[in-house]
């Protein structure tokens, strides 16, 4: 019988906001795969460490950064094949994804060319984006209002028009995009309350507003969150409030 493959949301960085089942599976799989830069850790394996037995087996998931698609469409067919062999010699195995498996992950890839043949779980987790909305004390949305999830990456024209569209926006994968978000961001009106959070829930976590923020590059893993509703937090109420420390 061949082994089920578990795609695990591990969270945003907290090892403590790993999901009970997702901890219960992490302690009785037989082997975890995981995504990793070439030459650089997993952040994924750092956050479920505490929660493996020590000589599990593992498979570690080289992801090239390219611009071009076709290098990681490669990687996710080899690592499909190597998975798939090993769930064929009834061997579990679960894939650990920061954040959600489902939102931005790059489970998904590996869903897609797996799900089809054998038992393959999703198991949700907690997003960056509320651990965001958590670190700033602030709600992203509220009543009827939109809340737009926008990539960084998005052109010039159609970041700014989403952005002018919209009460609550997290603009994600911000990293070198920064100083060019920041100034559509205050083109759209949204740059007062607006607030960078980087690396949510970690211990390198870090809060600024927008406009404190020199830097024309930040880390990959930075979310900015605007909102200029007409909720009490888009005034005064949480807007001076020093959330920094």
């Amino acid at each position: 019988m061949a082994g089920t493959f578990y795609l695990v949301g591990v969270g945003p960085g907290d090892p403590d906001l790993i999901t009970l089942k997702g901890v219960k599976i992490l302690c009785n799989v037989d082997m975890v795969a995981f995504p990793q830069k070439p030459g650089g850790a997993s952040l994924a394996l750092k956050i479920a460490s505490p929660h493996l037995h020590k000589n599990i087996e593992q498979m570690p998931i080289i992801l090239p950064m390219e611009k071009s698609r076709q290098p990681a469409k490669d990687a996710y067919d080899q690592a499909a094949l190597k998975i798939g062999e090993q769930l064929q010699a009834g061997i579990s195995i679960a894939y650990l994804c920061e954040g959600d498996p489902f939102f931005y992950g790059s489970a998904m890839y590996l869903f897609s060319r797996l799900s089809h043949k054998y038992n393959v779980q999703i198991v949700p987790g907690i997003s960056s984006l509320n651990a965001a909305a958590a670190a700033i004390n602030r709600p992203l949305a509220a009543r009827n209002e939109i809340l737009k999830i926008l990539p960084a990456t998005l052109d010039d024209k159609t970041l700014l028009r989403e952005l002018k569209n919209t009460e609550a926006a997290a603009i994600i994968k911000v990293g070198r995009h920064f100083d060019r978000v920041r100034k559509i961001i205050t083109q759209s009106g949204h740059e007062k309350g607006a607030m960078v959070i980087e690396f949510a829930s970690q211990p390198s976590q870090n809060i600024r507003a927008v406009s404190a923020v020199d830097e024309q590059e930040l880390s990959y893993f930075s979310i900015i969150l605007c909102y200029h509703g007409q909720e009490p937090w888009g005034q005064e109420l949480w807007g001076e409030k020093d959330i920094s420390q």
